[in-house]
């Protein structure tokens, strides 16, 4: 049996050996807890941030007029979730603001390239879809319906099918194919039907139609 003494110097000695890689172990683990609790308190930091400029983003963006002061920081704030928060739900929804706000200053190419980015870069699938919808639309009203279809024939959320539906519809319509229109028309009125979401002024559209190709 192993006296006090031995036991005491094999504790001393497996210390010596060991001791210091422990020591180091612990020093590397500490350092791992600190950095990801540092990098756990970084991002929300950064989420609280983005989510209160986007609400400020949004109150400055729901006004129905802004003076150029508040467009300014409007567009500030837009940039600066896009620059800082970016690839976050925040910085997505500011970019489609930000489109927003360049069509009502009547910047329909800034309104454009905003649509444009986040459907490139955007990794929300509903959100990238809603900004196709939006660039269609402004393909449409700048004359390039063609554009518009080929934009409505990417990726786009089933939750937006009776939208996207519609807004084909008023493309054929623009390029005189009014069959396609109207089935383009009647298809977005059948699935806003199934989902329990109408579409304003849709069966006014078809009303139209229905008359025209009646005194036609």
């Amino acid at each position: 049996m192993r006296t006090e003494e031995e036991q005491l110097e094999a504790i001393k000695r497996w210390w010596k050996e060991n001791g210091v890689s422990l020591l180091i172990g612990a020093a590397i683990a500490a350092a791992g807890v600190f950095a990801w609790k540092s990098w756990q308190d970084y991002q929300t930091a950064q989420a609280e941030a983005a989510s209160q400029r986007y609400q400020q983003l949004l109150q400055l963006t729901s006004q129905d007029q802004l003076d150029d002061g508040a467009r300014e920081r409007a567009e500030e704030l837009a940039t600066t979730l896009v620059d800082e928060h970016g690839g976050s739900l925040y910085a997505d929804l500011g970019q489609l603001l930000s489109a927003r706000l360049a069509v009502g200053d009547g910047e329909l190419g800034s309104a454009r390239n905003a649509l444009e980015g986040l459907i490139a870069d955007s990794e929300h699938a509903y959100l990238a879809g809603l900004a196709r919808l939006r660039l269609a639309r402004l393909q449409i009203a700048g004359d390039d319906a063609e554009a518009a279809l080929a934009t409505l024939d990417g990726a786009i959320p089933d939750t937006l099918s009776a939208q996207r539906a519609e807004i084909r519809g008023d493309a054929h319509f623009v390029l005189g194919d009014t069959d396609s229109a109207g089935d383009a028309w009647r298809e977005a009125l059948q699935r806003s039907q199934q989902g329990e979401r109408s579409l304003f002024g849709l069966q006014l559209k078809l009303d139209n139609l229905g008359a025209q190709e009646t005194t036609s």
